[in-house]
């Protein structure tokens, strides 16, 4: 289940190469410098993703996450433990902008 690139991810790529490419190499280094699994790590930036309102990260972790094992329940969950932390409102929010990909 391979998802695809965003529209406009696209167009900053052949726009910014050079910036892209290093953004992309900063990534998987840092996925790689520990010993987190991948899905563990696309759950963690799921969560960074709900936090900060991003609807693309979103989408995006949550799919890398169905790819790294991840289930649906899984990935709520990892959005419901946040309502203490950024409160409900937003976490309602990031539900409901998982819905294309969540079930």
């Amino acid at each position: 289940m391979s998802h695809q690139l965003a529209p406009h991810y696209i167009k900053l790529k052949e726009r910014y190469v050079e910036l892209i490419d290093a953004v992309e190499a900063m990534g998987a280094a840092a996925r790689n410098s520990g010993p987190l699994d991948e899905k563990t790590v696309q759950l963690i930036q799921l969560g960074a993703a709900a936090a900060i309102g991003s609807k693309g990260s979103l989408s995006s972790h949550a799919l890398r996450a169905k790819e790294a094992g991840a289930t649906d329940e899984e990935i709520r969950h990892a959005i419901i433990v946040l309502t203490s932390t950024i409160g409900f409102p937003t976490v309602a929010a990031a539900l409901d902008r998982m819905n294309d990909v969540i079930d």
